[in-house]
């Protein structure tokens, strides 16, 4: 399973790259039919503190999970995507099973 890393309008760290690679590669233990996961980050222009944006899509065979969060920090918002795309591909393994 390959992470993507896409960052819009500026050049992400290696530290920043690293945490998402290991947090998002976790994700293979609740679901193994994982083929990719593509992350954007992107800075928002807007006065809001929560101006950076998460986006991952979580190709899967036969559909894909998206998910996207603002946040304050890029890992604040990773740390929450994680959950909500650990719950959805539990459900997803648990409607295969049930077939």
């Amino acid at each position: 399973m390959e992470v993507r890393i896409n960052p819009v309008g500026f050049s992400v760290s290696s530290q920043l790259e690293d945490f998402v690679q290991k947090k998002l590669a976790k994700l293979d233990k609740y679901n193994e039919a994982i083929i990719g996961i593509d992350v954007t980050l992107k800075l928002e222009k807007d006065e809001n503190l929560e101006n950076k944006v998460v986006e991952v899509n979580v190709g899967i065979k036969g559909q894909d999970v998206f998910v996207k969060k603002n946040a304050r920090k890029f890992e604040d918002a990773v740390d929450e995507l994680y959950d909500v795309i650990k719950r959805q591909l539990v459900k997803i393994k648990e409607k295969e099973r049930e077939k």
